[in-house]
């Protein structure tokens, strides 16, 4: 799936709505679901506040994609969220949110989505800056049965 939407908060609803569909349809439980929306609900308000200082109108390319096991795999095992925006050029060495014992507003996001998601990854490609977010399904649990042997 890839949604191409602009720098604008109020669009971060339909976004919003999107993955959490995505997320339930690839069988996440309720918790993952909520963190999957959460961390990329994050990730778009830091592009539109800080790569894009605020502007509206700017471009933001979102892909989702189901990730399986290997080929043939017919069960996903995963959720892959990619975030592409041209906004100005972030150092990844430089990310890091500020000290979870200042207590004040703001600067937690990028702990969330790094305990939320399972892979956080930020680089630069071609004049744009790229987010690749990754959440494994939880393995299930195997079925017990009683008897025989």
């Amino acid at each position: 799936m890839r949604l191409y939407l602009e720098s604008n908060p109020e669009a971060l609803c339909l976004v919003r709505s999107t993955l959490e569909r995505a997320s339930e349809v690839t069988h996440f439980q309720e918790p993952d679901c909520r963190a999957i929306v959460r961390s990329v609900d994050e990730a778009l308000a830091n592009v539109i506040r800080h790569a894009y200082k605020g502007r509206g109108g700017l471009p933001i390319e979102i892909t989702c994609r189901r990730l399986y096991g290997g080929p043939g795999e017919k069960e996903p095992v995963g959720l892959e969220i990619e975030l592409s925006d041209s906004g100005i050029a972030i150092n990844p060495k430089k990310l890091a949110g500020r000290p979870l014992d200042e207590i004040r507003p703001g600067g937690l996001g990028l702990h969330f989505m790094k305990q939320s998601m399972d892979v956080v990854e930020f680089r630069r490609k071609s004049g744009r800056n790229l987010l690749r977010m990754v959440k494994y399904l939880a393995p299930s649990k195997p079925d017990h049965h009683t008897g025989g042997k």
